[in-house]
């Protein structure tokens, strides 16, 4: 990496997924924590939640060295804190702070947050309360270090704190009521109101000029989260986003565009390279065949296309309704000379793994692909666990409902795995990019993706995929390559809106069909360009925006000092 200047001492980060892997966030800082640390080393900051205290995490090393005598003072004040490494690549300087002992307090905090800045917090449910008091002990933190490290240096210390999202909003109030000289950052991933309204089955595009994010966040009964984003946006000394089409949402929800723009990049680290990722590749397409064909009764052999999506368990935002009713027009009006096993990998409310296909893959062959041709399809021969909701469930009522045949004489085939990827499953037994490197294919068709880390971890290890306009890593595409992307730029881009559900289950089923027909040296070639596209989105060279935030958020506090 070429040398970059930092613009400031110290660079606090602050976000519920520092060390807590429940979304995407938790990519974006993992990812990120080397290259802005080769910037800032030890004085770059994160600052998570300590979900367990005192107990191990395996994300968490802790290291009772770092900031000793400071760990008792700040436990005396009612701030329990741990110190120690991010087990990532960079293996970052991380504070765990535990916000329980906040709860006694929690009404005058909304109080002062009312009245220092009229952050609404009456209409407040669900995770409000956890996110709001960890973010308040993540800004004690902040400011107690800081003053320390001050007075350890003379009283000329500069420090940045960027917070992600609503859910770390009361840490940038309370620095910038307790330490004003502190530059603040902002960064939404996506708006609360923006996903709110999609997730509402409403028309975003349509009206997007039309709706005013109070009058939605009152709708939607968002008064509270959607109170403490906006006013963070609003005082921050910085407000930034990861893309333009995030950056529309600030505007029209709280009046404000972003500053800065902070599209995502990717570690190449995370990526195992030559034999080892074919290796990877192999294991994880054996257990993929194996598991559907003990599911289904079928014989699909490693000739078999598989197509794979994944993300977070947003039915409508990520676009699986439009997947499922793709391959329902696959089966039913494409010819295909060679069958392909679609497989949807999305945590949901699941019990554990079915009893009747961990019998049936106890004493498959260690090496070969199981063939089940002889045994009869297990109930519901589609799906790996048990889940609490079956039967309201919106994956599987669409799998039901959209066309397939899930008939195990078909081209088509389906693999549903309601469970987190973390490689104690029960029945895949991979990590999540281990999974992902069986793939051939990968399709994310987002109605709502702020930037869309799926598609971009998907060429990074050179798969293919395809994703659309109304994502940020989309349009990030289209510019990169200077049109709107298609197949043999290694990531097709659909144009997606409120109404073109049968064009784009067109395009998707015809897109498989292109791969499937594809001969090897054709898709070798796309790989190739697919895993050269990624090398455009490293951190390495997207950390410099980062850079120019703090910047700006530096000359900014200055002013007001």
């Amino acid at each position: 990496m070429r040398r970059i200047s930092r613009p400031s001492d110290f660079v606090f980060q602050v976000s519920w997924e520092v060390c807590n892997k429940v979304g995407g966030i938790y990519t974006v800082l993992s990812t990120q924590a080397k290259s802005l640390g080769q910037i800032y080393k030890d004085n770059l900051i994160y600052i998570g939640p300590d979900l367990n205290p005192g107990e191990e995490n395996p994300l968490f090393e802790v290291d009772d060295k770092i900031f000793g005598d400071f760990t008792e003072k700040a436990a005396k004040e009612g701030l329990p804190v741990r110190f120690g490494r991010w087990a990532v690549p960079g293996r970052p300087l991380v504070a765990l702070v535990d916000f329980r002992p906040l709860f006694s307090q929690k009404d005058k905090i909304y109080a002062d947050m009312w009245n220092w800045f009229g952050v609404d917090s009456l209409h407040a449910y669900g995770d409000y309360d956890e996110a709001c008091l960890f973010a308040l002990q993540a800004g004690r933190l902040i400011v107690m270090l800081h003053d320390q490290l001050d007075n350890e240096n003379g009283g000329e210390t500069t420090a940045v704190v960027q917070v992600h999202e609503w859910m770390s909003g009361f840490a940038l109030l309370y620095v910038k009521r307790h330490a004003p000289y502190i530059a603040t950052v902002f960064t939404t991933h996506a708006t609360s109101i923006g996903r709110s309204i999609t997730t509402n089955e409403k028309p975003l595009y349509t009206y997007f000029n039309g709706y005013d994010g109070d009058q939605m966040a009152a709708e939607l009964n968002m008064q509270s989260k959607h109170s403490v984003e906006k006013i963070a946006a609003l005082e921050a000394d910085c407000l930034t986003t990861v893309s333009e089409v995030t950056d529309r949402e600030c505007l029209q929800f709280f009046g404000r565009s972003s500053d800065v723009i902070l599209p995502n990049g990717f570690e190449p680290s995370f990526v195992t390279k030559g034999a080892g990722l074919q290796t990877i590749r192999h294991k994880a397409r054996k257990s993929l065949l194996n598991t559907y064909n003990a599911l289904a009764g079928t014989n699909l052999t490693d000739n078999t296309l598989i197509v794979s999506t994944s993300g977070r368990n947003d039915f409508r935002c990520k676009g699986f309704d439009v997947f499922l009713g793709s391959l329902a027009k696959l089966e039913r009006n494409y010819r295909l000379e060679r069958y392909v096993l679609a497989v949807i990998a999305v945590p949901c409310w699941k019990k554990q793994p079915r009893e009747d296909l961990c019998l049936r893959l106890k004493d498959k062959p260690a090496i070969k692909i199981f063939d089940a041709s002889g045994l009869e399809p297990l109930p519901h021969p589609f799906i790996t666990h048990d889940l609490y909701n079956f039967d309201s469930e919106r994956i599987v009522n669409t799998i039901y409902n959209c066309g397939l045949s899930l008939s195990r004489d078909s081209k088509v085939h389906l693999l549903f795995i309601p469970s987190y990827l973390d490689g104690d499953d029960g029945i895949i037994n991979m990590a999540y990019y281990d999974f992902l490197a069986g793939s051939d294919y990968c399709v994310y068709p987002s109605y709502y993706e702020p930037w869309g880390y799926t598609p971009l971890e998907s060429i990074a290890f050179g798969i293919p995929c395809l994703t659309t306009n109304l994502s940020g890593f989309g349009q990030w595409v289209n510019s990169t390559v200077g049109h709107t992307a298609i197949l043999s730029d290694g990531v097709a881009v659909i144009q997606r809106d409120d109404s073109n559900y049968e064009r784009a289950t067109d395009e998707i089923a015809t897109s498989i069909q292109g791969v499937a027909m594809l001969l090897p040296d054709e898709y070798s070639k796309i790989r190739t360009t697919a895993k050269a596209l990624s090398g455009k989105a490293l951190w390495k060279d997207f950390i410099l925006n980062y850079i120019n935030a703090y910047t700006l958020a530096m000359k900014h506090a200055a002013n007001r000092s």
